[in-house]
């Protein structure tokens, strides 16, 4: 295990942007090309039989490139940022081993902050808050508990959608297991923590014209909603994983779940895919627009990526 305070010297890469952009494509083209390993940087690609939802790259795809991140939790375990930049500095340390680059991919900007700058350790929460706070959730609403959590840690409430069910039952778990926002966790955590150095770290962003990443977002919405994904949805509901569950209320599960119901017809269910898709689009290009050292490149241009990177792995000989 490599600890958050060691020093990483060798060359990383990490390519970032919104859903539904063609990250995984590029990232593959990439890792081909330069001899680099694949961590998965998506907070829902760590869930065990939840494939078709979350876009994963393929079987042959992950045989022809070693992936790391995915599929390493069941839908009802907890995983969350703080694991990730523990596994990902792993992950980084046995790529670097083997002579070869780690690249990491995904849209989940939280993962990337704990990685680079450091999150507050694990916080213990027990089954019974756990439980209660599922409870509420089901029989009040997301609504309702993102009224409490805008009340305790209006910092955080502010950051999480209320469609986020996992990251606000998460606020909610910190403040009532310790009396103490998570937004304030993570201050005292960025003041005292010694993060890992990344040396040699290249963070390339994806980007397009709005009306192009909309009719992207678009034709992977109407893909994604196949009779296999609700085959695949009803096999997790029968093997006991619950529709209220964090992981089953992400962005495509909720609306195969509610389609699954009865509540909508498919038309309506399609139209509020597309819908938050594009609204969680819009938050992921905002967070990584925030970041200083995003190198960003149009999607239409892939070239323009490879010469990126040929400059900075030439700067290391």
């Amino acid at each position: 295990m490599i600890s958050a305070a060691t020093a990483i010297t060798a060359p990383v890469l990490a390519l970032v942007g919104p859903t539904a952009i063609g990250k995984t494509a590029l990232s593959l083209r990439i890792a081909e090309q330069y001899k680099c390993e694949i961590i998965s940087m998506d907070s829902m690609q760590v869930y065990r039989y939840m494939d078709i939802g979350t876009a994963k790259a393929s079987l042959e795809e992950r045989k022809r490139i070693a992936h790391y991140l995915i599929d390493i939790v069941d839908p009802d375990e907890q995983y969350d940022a703080a694991q990730f930049a523990q596994d990902a500095r792993d992950a980084i340390a046995a790529i670097h081993a083997r002579g070869h680059i780690p690249l990491l991919t995904g849209g989940t900007g939280l993962y990337l902050s704990s990685l680079i700058n450091g999150m507050f350790d694990v916080v213990k929460v027990s089954d019974q808050v756990r439980t209660l706070l599922r409870h509420r959730l089901e029989q009040e609403g997301r609504m309702a508990l993102h009224r409490e959590l805008m009340t305790v840690d209006r910092e955080s409430g502010e950051r999480i959608h209320c469609n986020d069910t996992q990251r606000l039952l998460r606020g909610l778990e910190i403040y009532h297991a310790t009396g103490i926002p998570w937004s304030e966790h993570v201050r005292q955590q960025r003041r005292h923590a010694t993060v890992s150095n990344f040396s040699r770290l290249l963070l390339l962003g994806l980007t397009c014209e709005r009306e192009t990443l909309y009719e992207r977002i678009k034709q992977r919405s109407v893909s994604m909603m196949c009779d296999k994904f609700a085959q695949e949805t009803e096999w997790l509901l029968t093997q006991g994983y619950r529709s209220d569950l964090p992981a089953m209320q992400a962005i495509g599960y909720r609306h195969m779940l509610a389609l699954l119901a009865g509540a909508n017809d498919r038309e309506t269910v399609l139209t509020a895919l597309i819908r938050d898709t594009r609204r969680y689009a819009k938050r992921q290009m905002t967070w990584f627009r925030n970041q200083q050292q995003v190198a960003w490149h149009q999607v239409s241009q892939p070239e323009t990526v490879f010469a990126t990177v040929d400059r900075f792995l030439e700067a290391e000989n």
